[in-house]
């Protein structure tokens, strides 16, 4: 369960702050924030994606490249002075991504945990934190 506690903003020094996947959902459904999903696209087919996420890939599928129309993509989709959450696999890729962003002037913050969250003892995702494991809106 969820305590008002555990929900709070860690600050960061490149982006304006880590947050729990509660509160980011919290804040997309109050219409505060615009949830922004990394991950690639091959990700979001194969393993799920959260309803009204927009997908900004951060590096395409299969090479791992860097997307180079990120910056386009992501300003088309946080309206000037607006904030976004940022969503990957596991809140490593979403560091990266929150922290471009915030230079692009957005204000920024990384989902806690990822989508799928650290990997368990038999190097399995989704058992430990993350996205889905908190119960949160995907398919």
């Amino acid at each position: 369960m969820t305590t008002p506690q555990t929900l709070q903003v860690i600050p960061a020094a490149a982006y304006a702050g880590d947050i729990p996947a509660p509160l980011a959902w919290q804040w997309v459904e109050a219409g505060e924030a615009v949830l922004i999903d990394v991950r690639t696209d091959a990700e979001r087919a194969w393993v799920g994606q959260v309803p009204g996420a927009v997908p900004v890939q951060w590096k395409l599928w299969p090479g791992m490249a860097n997307n180079p129309d990120f910056d386009a993509q992501l300003q088309a989709a946080v309206p000037a002075g607006g904030k976004a959450v940022l969503l990957c696999r596991s809140g490593v890729r979403s560091v990266a991504a929150a922290a471009r962003a915030q230079q692009l002037g957005i204000e920024a913050y990384n989902i806690l945990e990822g989508f799928e969250g650290d990997v368990d003892a038999n190097g399995h995702r989704g058992n430990v934190g993350g996205w889905r494991k908190q119960g949160l809106p995907w398919r």
